[in-house]
């Protein structure tokens, strides 16, 4: 698979398709993503890191923002149990595969003088309004929103600045931030960047996935948990939509390469696929049972997973 291909294969949107040409032609290019420290690492975390691994192989120096700092604006927590969090996420990165890359604590960045002045100057240029339309996505408790939110995406902004980055990796909700960023940072000196996509994939149960609801894969669930949970997966027959396919497609094949749907001869036996798109395109046709799938994702999700486990113990 050629650099654009890898780049570009399970996301939504590029901004702009030109320009990542261009980056991807220069010889030192880097890129990052940002992620509030979690309690749990899950397959919402993982198609941005999934990215982030095809970067790397693509070229891209990959810095990982550990944002400690956001996440307590965006009331996640403590400034303590967030940076203790934040430990236990780079673990989590390093053990999905992020290894050989940049990890920055927001904190050891954002509070220099530098960091707080440039904040200060995207704040005259950017207003409430926008400020918070931008968070409309990512923020907690958004009806009633705080001060504090309001300077989290003008945050976000300079950490682009001044990682010194050409790309920024985000989920779709992350677009209007990075909006603000292509549109503002000139001002303060400084490039906009590319800005690379990722799909907000639904739960297990098919709605949003949510860590109130529960309805997601965590690289913490045993073997049993991950086996149990895809068993209950909402799995309907068409492939709009479904869940247990976008686990196929946005965490296992860009993994494996392959999977095997295991059934008893009687069944037809087991099958091989070498793609995604050979794999929905049976299950479209009713040619493999939404069982004998969910068996599929279980197996092959507990091998991807089980790397965290040997790396965390």
């Amino acid at each position: 698979m050629d650099p654009y291909e890898l780049v570009t294969r399970n996301t939504v949107e590029v901004i702009t398709d030109d320009e990542l040409i261009a980056l991807l032609a220069r010889d030192k290019k880097r890129v990052y993503a940002g992620y509030e420290p979690s309690g749990e690492i899950h397959l919402g975390h993982l198609v941005t890191v999934n990215k982030l691994i095809d970067l790397k192989e693509a070229g891209f120096e990959v810095i990982v923002l550990l944002a400690d700092l956001h996440a307590f604006l965006n009331r996640k927590g403590t400034m303590e149990q967030v940076r203790e969090l934040a430990g236990y996420n780079r673990r989590c990165f390093e053990g999905l595969g992020l290894r050989d890359v940049e990890y920055v604590l927001g904190s050891d960045l954002q509070l220099s003088p530098d960091y707080q002045l440039r904040v200060l100057q995207l704040s005259q240029q950017i207003t409430l309004n926008r400020a918070r339309r931008s968070m409309d996505e990512v923020g907690r408790n958004m009806e009633a929103p705080t001060v504090s939110q309001m300077i989290y995406p003008i945050m976000q902004m300079v950490d682009i600045a001044l990682l010194n980055v050409d790309a920024a990796v985000g989920g779709i909700d992350q677009r209007k931030i990075h909006m603000l960023a292509r549109e503002h940072l000139a001002a303060v000196g400084y490039p906009s960047p590319v800005c690379i996509h990722t799909p907000i994939l639904n739960g297990l149960d098919g709605k949003k996935m949510s860590s109130s609801s529960g309805n997601y894969i965590s690289v913490a669930d045993s073997v049993e948990e991950i086996e149990k949970k895809c068993q209950k997966a909402f799995c309907p027959p068409e492939c709009e939509e479904n869940p247990v396919l976008q686990i196929l497609q946005y965490h296992i094949f860009p993994r494996t390469g392959t999977v095997v749907v295991r059934r008893p001869a009687k069944f037809g036996g087991d099958r091989e696929f070498g793609s995604y798109s050979e794999i929905e395109e049976a299950y479209r046709k009713g040619e493999i049972h939404p069982l004998d799938l969910k068996k599929a994702v279980a197996t092959s999700m507990s091998g991807i997973l089980s790397c965290v486990r040997d790396y965390m113990t």
